[in-house]
């Protein structure tokens, strides 16, 4: 089973919508849009994804990116 990445689609809409389509080209993972992760706090203020359950903050798409592919490769 592929691990599960989770986006918010407020949070797309606010800026991690590039995080977003790179995770989902990758066949190894499952990466889905949620109406609302309950993340409202950390929504409001960064990018985040949720991964596997933990939720994941950024400055950036790149850095979003790099710490979930990083997460993923610690929890291994």
């Amino acid at each position: 089973m592929n691990p599960l990445i989770e986006f918010c689609i407020n949070n797309l809409a606010s800026g991690s919508y590039p995080a977003f389509e790179k995770l989902k080209k990758d066949p190894d993972l499952d990466v889905i849009e949620l109406g609302c992760t309950s993340h409202c706090a950390i929504c409001a203020m960064t990018i985040f994804a949720i991964v596997e359950g933990k939720c994941i903050t950024a400055d950036s798409n790149e850095e979003l990116v790099e710490k979930v592919y990083k997460y993923l490769e610690e929890t291994e």
